[in-house]
């Protein structure tokens, strides 16, 4: 007789609760009626998650429905943000914990690591995702290089055992005097040996220096957004184009030209891959390499073949801050393991109309992009008169898919953080 209780039992099973609790904070929310101020394709709808008053970077959201926030300033002596969702998808600041700055976090393998401006930390979660022991992160990666531009850390984890650094370069194009009238790069760039490229660490050795780890690709000005692309187990990473090629070099090229070159490009790296900065660039209008001013160039001499051609080009000066590849069910198909990329929008177009502040989606098919990309959130700025002057409501900086397939997106301007749905109906 005992035996008809067993069922009843295990449906009140921890595993059974846990997938209940699961379920219950999955419900699709209800979009804000004015789609938190987006436009989105038909069938999208969207809202405000929260109003943080921070400066949002990277996210990271559980099956539980708790956010990871990495702050790029420290709020109220805290440097990661954690909010937990309602059933209605809003969210409430219920503490915080790392007393340091800076833009990277991921959770993987039951850890969250996260990054300052010069090192690599990661933090033990127990079976609920929550950090055991918020004020006693283990060191992973110490001593990196930052200078006053491009010093944020960005990582991500593959499925070996390893966590993925961007190490930006203090520089525009490694001149003798950066961003001068002329100045001419220094041969060699000897900022390359420490700077500028991707390092792989392993994510679970404590206190790695430069020399325990690997230089697995260079030539990379900075890189904000990255992910790691599960279809073909392949690192990809969004670069931040160099800047001021008429304000440096006005006989070559015109303001226009200036403002529409260099591309942002989207790269698929492997070990050992040279993107070739500051030895040229990638122009998206001849759609070629080109051997950058300083060292010789005179916009039409095309690059050493050497130098890795990008995966997809994109708008000049738009800044892509974050990098996702999308897994879930949610939306439709065509969205399936293609890449949302956050643009957080050009400051240095002028004359020319500033452009970004949106987030775009790359279709992908068998671990490649195909196709065309399209603008698949836009109004950040809160009109086309804003995003043209570049005096923005917000600016789209981080993403990250949450377990039942929306996609969130923080923004470093006003603090906001916005969650994408789509209804099946």
């Amino acid at each position: 007789m005992k035996r008809k209780f067993l069922w009843p039992a295990l449906l009140l099973s921890g595993a059974f609760l846990t997938l209940y609790a699961f379920k219950s904070i999955s419900v699709l929310p209800t979009p804000d009626p004015d789609n938190a101020g987006l436009v989105l394709p038909q069938g999208f709808g969207a809202l405000k998650v929260a109003e943080t008053g921070a400066k949002p970077r990277h996210i990271v959201v559980t099956p539980q429905g708790t956010i990871y926030v990495k702050l790029a300033r420290v709020k109220d002596n805290k440097g990661i943000m954690v909010l937990q969702e309602n059933k209605d998808g809003k969210a409430q600041v219920t503490g915080g914990f790392g007393d340091y700055p800076g833009t990277g976090i991921y959770r993987k393998d039951g850890y969250l690591y996260t990054s300052s401006n010069t090192e690599v930390f990661r933090y033990k979660l127990n079976d609920k995702n929550e950090v055991i022991d918020p004020t006693k992160p283990e060191k992973i990666v110490t001593g990196l290089k930052m200078g006053r531009q491009h010093e944020t850390k960005s990582l991500v984890l593959d499925n070996d055992g390893n966590v993925y650094v961007n190490i930006g370069v203090n520089s525009n194009s490694c001149q003798e005097q950066d961003r001068g009238l002329r100045s001419a790069g220094i041969p060699g760039c000897p900022l390359l040996d420490s700077m500028a490229g991707i390092w792989q660490f392993k994510k679970d050795k404590l206190n790695q220096s430069y020399g325990q780890g690997i230089r697995y690709a260079s030539g990379l000005r900075n890189v904000v957004g990255l992910d790691w692309n599960q279809q073909n187990n392949q690192l990809f990473v969004m670069q931040h184009g160099r800047d001021n090629l008429n304000s440096s070099w006005p006989e070559l090229y015109n303001e226009k030209e200036s403002a529409e070159l260099p591309a942002e490009c989207l790269y698929a790296l492997k070990k050992g891959d040279n993107a070739g900065w500051p030895f040229m660039y990638y122009d998206g209008v001849q759609n070629k390499k080109i051997v950058a001013p300083e060292y010789g160039g005179d916009k039409k001499k095309e690059a050493d073949a050497k130098y890795l051609d990008p995966a997809v080009a994109f708008p000049a000066h738009t800044a892509p801050n974050g990098l996702l590849f999308y897994t879930g069910n949610m939306f439709p198909e065509k969205y399936k393991n293609g890449a949302f990329i956050a643009f957080h929008g050009s400051w240095n177009r002028a004359p020319e109309p500033q452009k970004g502040f949106f987030v775009v989606f790359q279709p992908f098919k068998d671990g490649k992009p195909v196709g065309k990309w399209e603008i698949f959130a836009d109004n950040f700025a809160g009109s086309p008169e804003k995003a043209a002057s570049g005096r923005v409501d917000h600016r789209p900086c981080g993403l990250a898919q949450g377990p039942d397939g929306s996609l969130y997106v923080t923004d470093d301007s006003k603090g906001t953080i916005y969650r994408i749905v789509y209804n099946k109906k």
